[in-house]
């Protein structure tokens, strides 16, 4: 059956909105992001008990997870890794005051498409001794970044895409380079033009930057509780670690440093340290 409640006048739609008021009737809210996913590489989005402030503290595995408040409740916004087994998961949950509880949610099954890339430089593919360990020592940094965890109250999950481009490689592909298989991708590719500005996609603080072997150039933004966002084959770094950026702050230009096989910018989102879907958080 057609729905015919855009041809009615604004006065109409208004009653009827007070019709389901009077009558207890569920109203749709806005949405709200990031959208729930739950899938190995998604975000499972659950409803606590506690209702008491502050907030409660919950743990994914050993990793805090962000709390944001939802009308008159807290809810869990969990970030779940690529390596997720489908099946029941628990989560942990701390109340300001009361006892611990867990709270059980559902993962089910994705399966991801493949990626066959061939990368002429064969050192980023069968790096040398001296390159192992360059990589074993910014590996740290990149893993210490990805799992920081900063206390604030409110944290913007509304993302805008950061960089104009061709999305090329999206999140999840499981990679093979020079045909040999390699970790999944773990964000996403957005090909543009070198030199294309790149926007920071949340308020936030630049943690930290760097150059590193495979990711180039890289920038990382702590957006708060455990949400981390990487940029990675800039040719130009603009910002510099501690400082303040807004939703739309230009942080540098599109490049092609690190293992490419164009320009193109490297997006990844880590959330309590699961390296996520980032379209998960976008409107578009």
């Amino acid at each position: 059956m057609t729905n015919k409640c855009y041809n009615l006048p604004a006065r109409h739609l208004v009653f009827i909105l007070l019709i389901f008021v009077s009558l207890g009737l569920p109203v749709q809210a806005s949405q709200q992001f990031p959208e729930a996913s739950p899938v190995p590489g998604g975000i499972a989005i659950i409803a606590l008990e506690t209702v008491d402030k502050p907030a409660p503290q919950v743990w994914f595995g050993k990793y805090r997870v962000l709390v944001r408040a939802n009308e008159n409740r807290w809810e869990a916004v969990v970030g779940l890794p690529l390596a997720t087994k489908p099946g029941i998961h628990r989560i942990r949950i701390k109340p300001a005051s009361g006892k611990e509880y867990t709270r059980e949610f559902s993962v089910a099954a994705k399966k991801y498409k493949e990626q066959h890339i061939t990368i002429k430089n064969k050192r980023m593919v069968n790096p040398n001794e001296d390159d192992m360990k360059r990589i074993r020592k910014e590996k740290k940094i990149i893993v210490a970044s990805l799992a920081h965890w900063d206390e604030r109250p409110e944290v913007q999950t509304h993302f805008i895409l950061p960089v104009e481009g061709r999305l090329s490689s999206p999140f999840g592909l499981r990679r093979f380079f020079n045909e040999q298989p390699r970790k999944p991708h773990s964000g996403l590719d957005i090909a543009a033009p070198k030199g294309s500005a790149i926007k920071a996609p949340a308020d936030g603080v630049v943690l930290t930057t760097g150059n590193y072997f495979f990711n180039g150039n890289t920038v990382f933004i702590d957006h708060g509780q455990g949400l981390v966002t990487m940029f990675c084959h800039m040719n130009e770094i603009d910002v510099k670690p501690g400082i303040k950026v807004k939703q739309g702050q230009v942080i540098g230009k599109v490049g092609m440093t690190g293992r490419v096989t164009g320009p193109h910018l490297h997006w990844s989102v880590s959330l309590n340290n699961a390296r996520i879907e980032p379209k998960l958080f976008l409107a578009e």
